[in-house]
C-alpha cells in the first residue's frame, strides 16, 4: 500500500492509500478520488518525503496499525458459521480512511443511500431462492414456474448463460455495509 498527501483543487490537504501509483492514476482518471471536505474531483499529489524503512519506525508503524485493526475487523453474526477474513493492517487503515472520505462527500453519502433503498425495495419485494437462482429464473422464463420476483446467489458464467438465453438478470449492488 502506497500513502499518498493529497490536495483538491482548493488546497484542501487529505492523505489516501493506494495499492500504487497506477492505482491512484487509474481512480483519479475515473473521478473516484474526491475531496473529503468539499468533493472536489480534481485532486493531485503533494510532494512528500520518502518513508525510511528504521527499526524504530517500523516499531511505531506496528503499534499505530494495531488499534485499527481491531477496531475494522469484521464482525460475523453468530448464526454465521463462515470465519471472519484475515484483515492486514495496511488494509483496514486504508479501508478506515476509504470510508471516512466517502462518508464525508455528500454526493457519495447520497448515492450510497439511494442504492440502500433500491437494494431494500428488490429483497422486499422478492423471494430468496438462495443458490437455485439460475435454476429457478430458468424455470419462470420457460413457464416451467409462476412468474414472480426472485433474487439469489450464481456464478458469474451461469448469469452469462442466464443473458445469453434471453433472460434478464441484474445483480444486486454490494455495498461497504455487507460486509461488516
Amino acid at each position: 500500500m502506497i500513502r499518498y498527501s493529497l490536495m483538491c483543487e482548493l488546497a484542501h490537504e487529505f492523505e489516501g492509500w493506494f495499492r500504487n501509483s497506477g492505482d491512484f492514476d487509474k481512480q483519479c482518471a475515473l473521478r473516484l478520488v474526491t475531496c473529503p471536505h468539499c468533493g472536489s474531483g480534481d485532486i493531485h499529489k503533494r510532494l512528500m518525503a520518502p518513508s525510511v524503512s528504521t527499526s524504530r519506525a517500523k516499531e511505531a508503524r506496528k503499534q499505530e496499525a494495531a488499534g485499527p485493526v481491531s477496531e475494522a475487523a469484521p464482525a460475523v453474526s453468530e448464526s454465521s458459521s463462515a470465519p471472519a477474513p484475515v484483515v492486514s493492517a495496511e488494509t483496514a487503515v486504508a479501508v478506515q480512511q476509504a470510508s471516512a472520505m466517502l462518508a464525508a462527500n455528500p454526493a457519495y453519502r447520497e448515492m450510497l443511500e439511494s442504492l440502500k433503498t433500491i437494494r431494500r425495495k428488490v429483497i422486499e419485494s422478492s423471494e430468496n431462492v438462495g443458490s437455485n437462482f439460475a435454476e429457478e429464473a430458468r424455470k419462470i422464463h420457460y413457464g416451467e414456474a409462476e412468474e414472480r420476483n426472485i433474487y439469489g446467489q450464481t456464478s458469474p458464467q451461469d448469469a452469462r448463460d442466464l443473458l445469453d438465453e434471453g433472460i434478464s438478470v441484474l445483480p444486486l449492488p454490494e455495498l461497504p455495509d455487507d460486509k461488516n
